[in-house]
């Protein structure tokens, strides 16, 4: 479980994150979503102890990640939207450094590499920019941490890729893992990612389940405007309309019409969701 309190965080005199409050559990895949420079990076350097809150605190599971004790780093892995491309075959790369997390799998490795259509056994310098990324990702699930961290893990995908992380993330997390996902591709894994969080300059518009979400805010598909729309937008056919939730029908959550109704109505939502 990771527990936030009143986290905050600057680059010198510039907050970045400010009165952070917030629980994740495990056994859920958040999506961490927010326009540039909202603190999305930053939050996730701060959860696996890159960076030191500057007021406030977090817990996660009793440790502070700023300490850096082996029994933290041991049950964390971070994967960067940046990643290197080394001069070993990837094979020999997740062999050597798989061993610092106890719960490794090299033979984990090697079937989400095949699962992602990669060659463990090409030269990482020598991979194309998805190919690269895709080991990575493997190398990431092949830890078995009970804490994930992916920063845009879907960008320099192709389509096909796309969907083959999608089915390996829900193959191969386990029951108790705890997964954050930032991401700007909504469209690329809103099928995989509940709860959904939303961070807005320095702090949280939105903490809440599909299932919060769909009680509070409607979804409607119909060509029929309605003038009580928070967002709406039109697509192939029809539209998609986002607006309060007044008689307890169900729809299904469009992540991204989401993601634009919150924005532009920041206090009628929170107002909504903290009724």
């Amino acid at each position: 479980m990771i527990q936030m309190q009143n986290l905050a965080f600057a680059y010198g005199r510039t907050p970045v994150l400010q009165g952070i409050n917030m629980t994740l559990t495990e056994g859920r895949i958040y999506g961490l979503l927010g326009e540039n420079g909202v603190g999305k990076s930053t939050l996730l350097a701060l959860l696996c102890g890159l960076q030191r809150p500057s007021m406030g605190s977090i817990s996660i599971d009793g440790h502070e990640p700023y300490q850096r004790r082996p029994s933290f780093l041991g049950n964390v892995f971070y994967l960067p939207e940046d990643v290197l491309p080394v001069s070993q075959r990837a094979c020999k790369f997740v062999a050597e450094r798989g061993p610092f997390w106890p719960r490794f799998s090299y033979e984990k490795f090697q079937t989400i590499m095949r699962e992602l259509d990669n060659d463990p056994d090409k030269r990482m310098d020598q991979m194309s920019a998805g190919q690269l990324k895709k080991t990575y990702i493997a190398f990431a699930m092949a830890c078995n941490t009970k804490l994930l961290l992916l920063d845009e893990p879907t960008n320099g995908l192709d389509i096909p890729s796309k969907a083959l992380f999608r089915s390996a993330l829900m193959r191969h997390t386990a029951d108790d893992a705890l997964v954050v996902i930032t991401t700007h591709q909504v469209r690329d894994l809103e099928s995989v990612i509940d709860p959904i969080v939303i961070l807005d300059q320095r702090e949280v518009l939105l903490h809440a389940s599909l299932d919060e979400i769909a009680k509070h805010l409607y979804f409607d598909y119909s060509s029929q405007p309605n003038p009580s729309a928070l967002y709406s937008e039109q697509l192939p056919g029809s539209m998609v309309q986002v607006y309060p939730n007044t008689t307890g029908v169900e729809s299904k959550v469009n992540v991204e019409a989401l993601f634009n109704a919150v924005h532009r109505n920041k206090e009628i939502v929170k107002d909504l969701f903290n009724k």
